[in-house]
């Protein structure tokens, strides 16, 4: 990457480097051979100083990503999003058009029950992007792309994981191959602004522990509603555009997955078997920078068919049915989308008791968010890379296999 995504200026500081990683899409069949080319991507994440765009620096994978199952939590929030919308009255005109996320979901029945037609060869009064902007390696293409489908007077509704949520939570899991961008409302007002549209409107969701949906329009004349005002003030307190505030992700990084790797062996030193639910993305950092191996978890369940029979990108830990996952009596069970929780504790009552989420495996108080800064301030150089600090081998975690898990399943 020579300029930014966004803005085109060629000014960056790297915020999060996991090093080499398997591709977070890839999913091999269950019992190939784990190279050492499968792991070998490089995962860093930089922050342009004249935008504030959080972004992928390369990517030299390929997406070829098994569908998933939507998760319910998804479904209900689409829900909510709407009818919010509607009730703030976004919802006018007539026709609808969406770009989708490779990821599945779609709200277009949701806006089609409200009478709206899909316009198929012409611009709309409603244009929906639900997580699928991120996607995008041009950044200033598609969010110019997504002005272009939008009527004179129609609005455009993005949806996105705030990075001040990334942050804050240490959620530096989120940061994979495939999404390019990883946007504050800050950032996303130039972006928009540069496409020549207006934000105007913004609501926050608790989904993945803070979810945005913008509202922006080609109109100049509609001033950005008090909520809008709140949440940049409220970003530009948390210094989310600073580097040294999203660098905490480095730290967060390093000794979440350190403890994550102690806790599990501490869990096969006792005999205890552990397995893990959800196959997503999010996962394969985690599971990748903390050395997990079969002797440590012994297989992940999925709900999707399409993923079960494969394994874990850069792991020999193989991807399981719900229904195997049952019959194997885990002791514990790793979460690893916490959104799911409500979700798998009500379809799996037989593993009450048993479910971990990655973060009640570590301890470590989440670093403050530091007061913005002058745009003249200028980090602490960063290093190139993480490899060669005791914690690490090959980028990754040091590891040594525990053996207790080893075989439990045989899918």
């Amino acid at each position: 990457m020579m300029a930014c995504r966004g803005c085109g200026v060629a000014v960056f500081d790297r915020v999060l480097d996991l090093g080499s990683m398997p591709a977070a899409d890839f999913f091999p069949p269950v019992g190939s051979p784990v190279t050492p080319a499968e792991s070998a991507h490089r995962l860093t994440m930089a922050l342009c100083r004249e935008c504030g765009l959080a972004q992928l620096v390369d990517d030299d994978t390929a997406p070829e990503e098994p569908r998933g199952v939507e998760p319910e939590a998804l479904r209900t929030q689409a829900c909510t999003a709407v009818r919010a919308v509607a009730d703030a009255g976004y919802l006018t005109g007539d026709t609808v058009t969406e770009f989708g996320s490779p990821h599945g979901g779609t709200w277009l029945p949701l806006l089609t029950a409200r009478g709206f037609r899909v316009a198929t060869d012409r611009t709309a009064s409603v244009v929906i992007d639900c997580f699928g902007i991120m996607h995008e390696p041009d950044q200033r293409a598609a969010f110019s792309g997504r002005a272009a489908a939008l009527d004179a007077d129609g609005v455009l509704l993005i949806q996105f994981h705030s990075l001040t949520a990334i942050v804050k939570h240490q959620q530096w899991t989120a940061l994979r191959h495939g999404h390019f961008a990883y946007y504050s409302l800050t950032s996303l007002r130039r972006l928009l602004a540069d496409a020549g549209l207006h934000l105007t409107h913004a609501w926050l969701f608790d989904l993945y522990g803070g979810t945005v949906l913008a509202a922006a329009s080609r109109s100049p004349c509609a001033p950005p509603t008090p909520r809008v005002h709140r949440i940049l003030a409220d970003e530009h307190m948390a210094g989310v555009t600073n580097p040294v505030t999203v660098q905490s992700l480095q730290l967060a990084a390093d000794t979440n997955a350190t403890a994550f790797r102690d806790w599990l062996t501490a869990m096969a030193d006792r005999h205890c078997r552990v397995f893990a639910y959800g196959a997503a993305s999010r996962a394969v950092p985690l599971f990748a920078h903390a050395g997990v191996d079969r002797g440590l978890v012994a297989a992940v369940a999925d709900a999707s068919t399409a993923k079960q029979g494969r394994r874990m990108p850069g792991t020999d830990v193989p991807i399981i049915s719900p229904e195997q996952l049952l019959r194997a009596h885990p002791d514990k069970v790793v979460l690893t989308l916490p959104d799911l929780l409500p979700e798998v504790s009500q379809r799996y009552p037989e593993l009450s008791g048993r479910w971990v989420l990655p973060s009640e495996t570590q301890r470590v108080p989440a670093p403050p968010l530091i007061r913005a800064r002058s745009r003249e301030h200028l980090a602490p150089r960063h290093r190139e890379t993480y490899a060669d600090t005791p914690t690490t081998r090959g980028g990754r975690l040091d590891s040594r296999s525990a053996a207790s898990n080893r075989d439990e399943v045989q899918p």
